[in-house]
């Protein structure tokens, strides 16, 4: 089977051998950022017994705007629209077996290390299943031309059209920011939009704003996890755990083989910024850690993680969207 057993060292021998460190030291991870962006929809009545199908409805304004009176007219009558979103609720789940020799001999202990790096397991799923639900948007930002260092073009259609061949810098952020608040995304908290991506990536931009804010005042109630500082309206959250290429093999349980790949200039990788709304999360059972109900007159035994829920990007129209995506053709 595979899992953890006591027979090969790798798999476990090496949980006991002479003059074995009582450190317990685990393989480098990233922070998972994605998931604290989601909104969890009717978290209190979203449970078992629901159907394996979650919605939501959107509301359009009104038809026809309002406006002044003649005393003498009838008052106007109008009407608003109806749509719905929608994800399916879904099982994610992981665990690792491993055998009652291997835990009885070894000098480490093998339940909670095993619930350790499954929790790290977890967390990394929900992270990619969100980041798939923010990478569907509609709206997707390149320097003008491909080479603008001072403007951006909007495409509507979740498509980047021109090769970006310069690095994310301040007038980019300014171009960006300007094109949401003029296209009524509303704000993620206060004032202030999101954006996030990694470090490289906004190190350009953060050598051109060396006296970029930081939060050394009072105010400011909220620190998002990961988040750097704010510019223009805007608070940079910096993460690691989604690679420069994407999340490969999201969804699968393949080895893992995801790849940093950069786009082909090398110059930049993806950025996200956002207002409020951007992605639901529906929950019918909460992330939990299972033991396995030991087999094989207690020989067999194992943990696992198991999560009952789903993602699902909230607005899907390009007027409505929420997100803008720092993109490349290439």
């Amino acid at each position: 089977m595979p899992g953890q057993i006591w027979v090969t060292s790798s798999l476990g021998g090496f949980m006991y051998s002479d003059q074995l460190s009582k450190v317990l030291r685990y393989a480098v991870q990233p922070t998972v950022k994605f998931r604290q962006f989601a909104d969890i929809k009717d978290a209190a009545v979203q449970g078992k017994g629901k159907g394996d199908t979650f919605h939501w409805n959107v509301y359009s304004d009104v038809a026809t705007r309002g406006a002044a009176l003649v005393e003498t007219n009838v008052m106007p009558e109008t009407n608003f629209t109806i749509t719905q979103g929608t994800m399916t609720i879904t099982e994610y789940g992981n665990s690792v077996p491993y055998t009652g020799k291997l835990d009885d001999l070894s000098e480490h202990p093998v339940k909670e290390i095993i619930n350790k790096v499954l929790k790290t397991d977890a967390k990394k799923a929900f992270d990619i299943a969100a980041w798939t639900q923010f990478n569907a948007t509609k709206l997707r930002a390149v320097p003008t031309g491909g080479t603008s260092t001072n403007a951006v073009t909007l495409t509507t259609d979740g498509t980047a059209t021109l090769t970006n061949n310069v690095a994310m810098g301040k007038e980019h952020v300014k171009d960006i920011v300007d094109k949401m608040k003029e296209r009524n995304i509303p704000p993620y908290m206060g004032d202030d939009y999101i954006s996030i991506s990694h470090p490289s990536t906004f190190r350009p931009f953060k050598n051109e704003l060396e006296t970029l804010h930081q939060y050394t005042d009072s105010g400011f109630q909220m620190i998002l996890n990961g988040e750097m500082g704010r510019y223009e309206n805007t608070r940079f959250v910096e993460q690691t755990s989604i690679p420069k290429g994407g999340a490969a093999n999201s969804g699968s349980f393949a080895p893992l083989t995801d790849t940093a790949d950069a786009w082909d200039n090398a110059k930049s990788s993806w950025a996200f910024w956002f207002g409020a709304d951007t992605v639901a999360e529906g929950i019918a059972c909460p992330e939990e850690m299972r033991g396995k109900i030991p087999s094989d007159f207690g020989r067999s035994r194992g943990i696992a993680w198991y999560y009952l829920g789903g993602f699902g990007l909230v607005h899907t129209v390009a007027a409505q969207s929420r997100i803008v995506k720092w993109d490349s053709a290439a």
